[in-house]
């Protein structure tokens, strides 16, 4: 077998395909709960906690040059390492919140997906009327004869 035919059959099986289609969706719904979070889920804490960025909290660890602005983007461009933990914890934040939202919406989906009503199967046959049973029987009289 050749790489090439390697290859071709490798991406045409299904789990691939199936993945494919799993990172484009997941692109597009990673856009819709960015929105959610950030046009539906932040502006409401932002007024209830009042604004939830904490990336201006920093945290010097060298002396200041003179001159330069006591701003995170200032010390950074002066070249002074600068503990910025605001950052991480807006990171943080948004992180929980999304997991949060993402939690409610599989969950709702989940209860969705239980409402469904699943028909039961259908009873079986008897065995005695199953077609091969019949024909099985045909086949035990035509030979007793």
């Amino acid at each position: 077998m050749t790489v090439m035919q390697e290859f071709k059959e490798f991406a045409v099986k299904g789990n691939v395909v199936d993945l494919a289609v799993g990172v484009i969706i997941g692109g597009g719904f990673g856009k819709i709960v960015d929105s959610v979070v950030g046009d539906l889920v932040m502006p409401v804490v932002g007024a209830i906690i009042g604004k939830p960025d904490f990336s201006g909290l920093f945290l010097p660890l060298a002396s200041l040059p003179a001159g330069t602005a006591m701003t995170l983007e200032a010390l950074r461009k002066a070249g002074v390492p600068v503990l910025a933990y605001g950052s991480f914890l807006t990171i943080v934040l948004n992180f929980l919140l999304l997991a949060l939202v993402i939690f409610a919406m599989v969950k709702q989906i989940n209860r969705l997906k239980a409402r469904q009503v699943v028909p039961p199967p259908p009873a079986p046959l008897p065995l005695s009327d199953t077609p091969e049973v019949m024909l099985l029987r045909e086949i035990r009289d035509s030979l007793k004869k």
